[in-house]
């Protein structure tokens, strides 16, 4: 009994990793209807910043500090490599994600080198001892759940009852209505990226504190898995993506326990191309109807 709660609580420790980051591919997905593909490599350079910040400043300085940078790259990354494409074919816009993926898998490979870099935890939390002992719940893990649904919480507050947030849901809504309403359409954009290269930093974070190891490519299959979890949850939406990386990460977790680590990622693949196949939209999508 106590095996099979510390299997799901790592899932959902996992899934709630993964869900950072699927909350920023669905809320550019939201906005912009572009699948970002760098937006797993941002969580890559956020955890090799970490190891070589955290190597030379205290905490205090070095996580606020990853997370400006890490915001300021996907600022730079919006600006220069898609604003330019506002109005280019949406083929267009999915290569040069693609290419940005890659330049910025390359470009940490030069910088950083490929020998894998080790990863002190940077979670204080205490672990949690139940049942004498028996079930042991990592301060990670309760960091990990703790801060996804808090910023769950919060980025569905912040958008359904601020006035940017308001403006972000116009702009997914109507981006020429927005523009005429006064909104500003770019500014709009690119605070949309910030957020989401800010939530691929804090799982960058975490991720490498439990998986205390990066190399230039750490952040792909994350990254994949972070989509497929926001497409499982419903693209565009902050609670499905949630709901999807949580399901992904106990899937995952439980398919590595009890049938094989091996199998672990084509059975959570398997179990998407079901869902997709029942529900097109995801389990919290909403169908939309084009106008012709």
């Amino acid at each position: 009994m106590q095996y099979a709660i510390s299997i799901l609580l790592s899932g959902v420790s996992l899934g709630g990793q993964y869900a950072l980051i699927a909350i920023g591919y669905t809320m550019v997905y939201g906005i912009l209807r572009l699948i970002n593909f760098a937006h797993g490599d941002l969580f890559m350079v956020a955890g090799l910043l970490m190891v070589y910040l955290s190597a030379n400043l205290p905490l205090a300085a070095s996580i606020p500090l990853v997370l400006v940078l890490t915001v300021l790259l996907g600022f730079i990354i919006e600006r220069a490599a898609y604003k330019p494409l506002r109005e280019a074919p949406s083929l267009a816009v999915l290569i040069t994600a693609i290419g940005m993926s890659y330049l910025l898998q390359n470009l940490a490979l030069l910088v950083f080198g490929s020998a894998p870099k080790s990863f002190s935890s940077v979670i204080a939390l205490q672990p949690l001892r139940l049942f004498d002992g028996a079930l042991i719940i990592t301060g990670e893990t309760l960091t990990t759940i703790l801060a996804s649904a808090a910023i769950m919480a919060g980025l569905t507050l912040f958008v359904n009852k601020t006035k940017v947030g308001h403006a972000m849901l116009a702009v997914s809504e109507d981006r020429g209505a927005a523009q005429l309403m006064g909104i500003n359409v770019n500014a709009t954009i690119s605070l949309t990226f910030a957020i989401g290269s800010a939530l691929a930093a804090v799982a960058g974070v975490l991720l490498c504190s439990a998986y205390p190891s990066l190399t230039p490519t750490t952040g792909a299959m994350p990254g994949i898995k972070a989509f497929v979890a926001a497409v499982f949850g419903g693209i565009g939406s902050i609670p499905g993506a949630m709901l999807g990386g949580v399901l992904l990460g106990v899937i995952q977790s439980l398919s590595t326990a009890y049938i094989s680590s091996q199998m672990a990622d084509a059975i959570v693949f398997g179990v998407l191309i079901i869902v997709l196949l029942v529900r097109p939209t995801g389990i919290l999508g909403k169908q939309t109807r084009e106008k012709v």
